[in-house]
């Protein structure tokens, strides 16, 4: 069944071919009615944005089993078409169907900490001026245009994965990572010292005067690569930038102060006692996720830095009292799923073993996994240098229809063409960019040339591991439905879920069971297995 909702209380019951079921009506209570029919039915709920309905719903004690969410499955027609990146929102899909000059979406609002957020349940006078009729069209445009897609079926598992994420990121939102705000403030005093009233904490002071004592100068700031540069030049040290891995090939004085400088004033600039304090409200830490936020369909954040947390700040995410996380983590995912796409079945036999590089060794590296390793990630990566030169001759000689499926990625994406995932995500198009203000920042498309091919060689694998997590954590979500275990964390192949104590080992169990049904849903009948590394731990640093 299918309902189109909008904010303002307009539903409207629609036939499974998206056809009005009846009359729209305007309800009093929308979070009440909703409860009601979600209790009665589980309808599919048609809407035109997650991110902008579903946080209010929840604040209000109202959680949907299923959504269609039109604005990221248009984001995913439109990257099908060649169109990445232009206006995804209602009125954009109005006005394609109707061949009308495409309007701009109106601009998304910036991150904001907990408590700054407008706590109203709808804010109907910001959000644009809509009929039920636009949901019903632009609903029917999109349906008729996946059925025109390459392979409909596998595209309609993605809108839906898609928007089941949209569900799972704003009610990871809305429950919170747990966050102990005073283990948070004892690992920073022992990394850093005391908080000042003014300027870095004393570690940050001390070794800045290190650093300028090794390079015998004063005044230089360490967080400014254009001073650090400079003082490199005149101690006749010419280095091309002042990433860790190039610091650590230099030998002078002021490289081991300066490695630890970037790496602590890091963790003060984005997790420090600021960021716990906007951040982290009774004890939990409650970012903002964007399903889909970077091009390969992984997710990214908006403010919070939520996706990037160093480990040791990791020792803040303790459990609350008898209770426990259950952290599951993908081990080798994007080799397997380069054996399932490819459809290489000798591949697919090494790739049933628990160690997928362990079993290519034996099979065809005379037992040498390390070799065995360098020749898969040189396929997906486009390595063609050094120690992976020998090791790819034996996999293309060994796996030729896996070798060939990551290289005709390659040679489309050279030539400027566009490359899918298995579902039918499709990579933008060279020279395409946007900046969302997403955290990890998103990346531009390359241009035409080796370059490009690397990225679009590695694009139809990532993209489709994206995928096979994205429907393992929806499956999850369904599996975990009327217990307490809460979904908490999603980080690229990692899920964390927070649990009572005597419910872990039966989360343990429903995270196999998903992962084995999510290669299912996606590549049917295969050998390929997707192997989980399981952590069950009061303390989120503890995990594997």
């Amino acid at each position: 069944m299918l309902v189109a909702v909008l904010p303002d209380g307009r539903l409207q019951d629609l036939r499974a071919d998206g056809g009005p079921a009846g009359p729209p009506h305007q309800v009093a209570d929308l979070p009440a009615t909703m409860a009601a029919r979600e209790a009665a039915d589980q309808p599919r709920w048609v809407w035109s944005s997650t991110a902008d309905i579903y946080p209010a719903l929840l604040r209000a004690g109202v959680r949907v089993a299923r959504c269609h969410d039109l604005e990221l499955t248009e984001a995913l027609l439109l990257g099908h078409a060649g169109h990445w990146g232009e206006p995804r929102g209602v009125a954009a899909v109005l006005a394609r169907s109707r061949g009308l000059p495409v309007p701009p979406d109106p601009p998304r609002h910036g991150a904001e900490p907990p408590g700054f957020a407008q706590a109203a349940l709808f804010e109907a006078a910001s959000a644009p001026s809509m009929e039920i009729q636009d949901l019903l069209l632009g609903y029917a445009s999109q349906q008729q245009r996946i059925a025109e897609t390459e392979h409909p079926g596998r595209f309609r598992m993605l809108v839906a994965a898609e928007s089941a994420g949209a569900l799972i990121a704003a009610e990871m939102g809305h429950v919170g990572l747990p966050w102990r705000a005073d283990i948070h403030d004892e690992l920073l005093r022992e990394l850093l010292g005391p908080p000042q009233p003014v300027g870095p904490p004393r570690r940050l002071a001390e070794l800045t005067a290190q650093i300028n004592a090794a390079f015998g100068v004063r005044g230089l700031h360490p967080d400014s690569p254009a001073e650090v540069l400079r003082a490199f030049g005149r101690a006749g040290i010419q280095v091309p930038n002042t990433r860790a891995w190039v610091l650590r090939e230099v030998d002078h004085p002021a490289v081991a102060p300066l490695l630890e400088y970037k790496e602590l004033y890091r963790i003060w600039t984005a997790h420090g006692w600021s960021w716990c304090d906007a951040w982290v409200r009774d004890g939990r830490f409650r970012p903002e996720y964007v399903p889909g936020g970077v091009v390969s369909g992984r997710w990214a954040a908006r403010g919070g830095g939520a996706l990037q947390v160093p480990k040791v700040v990791r020792r803040g995410v303790v459990a609350d009292p008898g209770w426990q996380f259950v952290v599951a983590d993908a081990g080798q995912l994007e080799p397997r799923v380069m054996a399932a796409v490819s459809g290489d079945e000798r591949l697919a036999r090494a790739a049933a073993a628990g160690d997928l590089y362990a079993a290519l060794a034996t099979d065809s590296f005379s037992g040498d996994r390390a070799k065995a390793k360098i020749a898969l990630l040189g396929a997906m990566y486009g390595q063609t240098g050094g120690d992976a030169i020998p090791a790819l001759a034996v996999l293309r000689r060994h796996y030729p229809v896996a070798f060939d499926y990551v290289e005709a990625a390659a040679r489309t994406g050279e030539t400027g063409g566009l490359v899918r995932s298995w579902l039918g995500r499709t990579c933008p198009p060279a020279f395409a960019s946007r900046d969302a203000g997403l955290d990890p920042p998103d990346e531009a498309a390359v241009p035409p040339g080796r370059a490009r091919g690397r990225f679009t060689r590695n694009f139809v694998i990532q993209a489709t591991a994206a995928e096979w997590a994205l429907v393992l954590l929806a499956l999850l979500r369904t599996e975990l439905e009327g217990t307490p275990a809460e979904l908490v964390l999603f980080v690229h192949d990692e899920v964390v879920v927070h649990c009572p104590s005597d419910q872990a080992q039966d989360v343990v169990r429903a995270v196999h069971e998903c992962a084995a049904r999510a290669g299912r849903m996606l590549f049917g009948d295969t050998t390929v297995r997707f192997p989980l590394d399981v952590s069950v731990v009061g303390a989120y640093a503890d995990a594997k």
